[in-house]
């Protein structure tokens, strides 16, 4: 699908504005081929998998670390990348707002090689931003991940 998707973009209006829209967001053709390429279940198993981690960590947050609600789900918009629908206001705004899926494979990358090469540094500007979204909005716009 995402080959399709990008063969069909010069030729299909519809699609040509999509696309736009994720690109002014970050996305590439490789992340749009490696998203959309993937079966439905593959991309389903990788979005369950990123909210079964969410639910775990607010768990612990709540649990372990005595932590309110309200708390505990700031720390969760602090500890992972949350994708969605930009444009969709209900969770937050600004560059906290979602990330698009196509963005995963890149961030999980960049987060990895981070964990690695400075951890301590990386610990330290998450503390720092307002949320992980926000964080890698700043890191894409300087061209890191």
């Amino acid at each position: 699908m995402g080959d399709f998707l990008l063969e069909k973009e010069s030729s299909d209006e519809k699609i040509r504005s999509i696309l736009a829209k994720k690109r002014s967001e970050g996305v590439r053709d490789q992340d749009i081929r490696w998203w959309f390429n993937m079966g439905d279940l593959e991309r389903r198993i990788l979005l369950k998998v990123d909210d079964i981690n969410r639910h775990a960590l607010f768990a612990k947050l709540r649990e372990e670390d005595g932590l309110g609600e309200d708390e505990a789900a700031k720390g969760v918009r602090k500890g992972y990348p949350l994708f969605g629908d930009p444009d969709a206001a209900s969770h937050s705004t600004g560059e906290d707002r979602p990330l698009p899926y196509e963005l995963r494979n890149r961030i999980n990358s960049y987060v990895e090689k981070r964990m690695q090469t400075d951890p301590e540094t990386f610990k330290k500007e998450i503390e720092e931003s307002s949320t992980f979204n926000a964080l890698v909005r700043e890191e894409l716009k300087k061209g890191k991940v």
